[in-house]
């Protein structure tokens, strides 16, 4: 209802109407997404996809005893390849934020979509591997999900609070984690290593190794990499001939990758460590 002045005869309009108003004009430009945002989002749609293929074409016919090897074959090949792309829009979208720029939500929405791309999907992609594998114990297995699934909550959660220096990660990056994960399980290595393997994947997440952001030539060598990864799922997908080696070639160098990777960089922070001592001791005797 419009208010009149009676001094004045004007239209008068509360301070309260005018506040609400430019909150209104605010609101949506605080809120807009950007394009790295956009990017993020497209990570979390892959890593529910990776779910959604996991459960209809691997547990669902496990469950209901459908034989269609192929099938489940496909879906597997189906979900790690958009565990893949999730990697890639992850990749993309921090490139992105840096040249351009990202809103306020940006940080947030990136740790909710590495959650679930690297957390839940991967951690998932355990537990019905648990219950379709011949020598697997589905309890068991429950549980190293369990333990995947809650390492990548922690570093998630420490990535946020805790400031290194510029260029390097503490403790294995989801992404790359989540992909020696399902690499291991698509080893089809016996239960008890596994396991084991898996274990530790997850404990190289939540350690303080640390590794390298991927910038420059190292992220193009990681986004070939992926590259390369999806043509191998593709290859044994469709029953390729020599699909299956290649998968199991690939699967073997990115395990390697995760294993190797921690050693180095334990050694440079071993020879640094000595590298300052020995120069503290010059100092103190000239």
């Amino acid at each position: 209802m419009t208010v009149v002045d009676p001094n004045t005869q004007a239209d008068w309009v509360p301070e309260a109407d005018e506040a609400s108003d430019n909150d209104a004009e605010d609101m949506p430009l605080s809120m807009r997404l950007s394009i790295a945002d956009t990017l993020t989002l497209g990570n979390a749609t892959c890593g529910f996809m990776a779910v959604y293929f996991t459960t209809t074409g691997i547990l669902i016919p496990h469950l209901t005893g459908s034989e269609e090897t192929g099938m489940a074959r496909h879906s597997a090949a189906t979900a790690v390849i958009l565990m893949l792309m999730a990697a890639i829009f992850d990749l993309f979208d921090g490139l992105v934020a840096r040249k351009l720029r990202s809103s306020p939500m940006g940080a947030e929405l990136d740790n909710l979509s590495d959650l679930i791309s690297f957390g839940l999907a991967p951690a998932y992609f355990v537990l019905v591997y648990g219950m379709v594998a011949d020598d697997a114990h589905q309890r068991v297995s429950a549980l190293a999900a369990i333990v995947v699934l809650l390492a990548v909550v922690l570093r998630l959660a420490r990535f946020s609070c805790v400031t290194l220096k510029d260029g390097m990660f503490q403790g294995m990056p989801s992404p790359f984690g989540a992909l020696t994960v399902v690499s291991i399980v698509l080893l089809e290595l016996p239960f008890v290593p596994t396991l084991l393997a898996i274990i530790g994947v997850a404990w190289l997440m939540v350690s303080r190794v640390e590794y390298p952001k991927p910038r420059g030539i190292l992220a193009v060598a990681m986004l070939s990499w992926i590259v390369g990864a999806m043509g191998l799922l593709a290859a044994w997908a469709f029953d390729a001939p020599g699909g299956q080696l290649l998968l199991q070639t690939g699967c073997a160098l990115q395990v390697v990758l995760g294993a190797v990777i921690p050693l180095f960089a334990t050694a440079r922070r071993v020879n640094t460590f000595r590298d300052n001592r020995r120069e503290a001791r010059a100092a103190q005797h000239p």
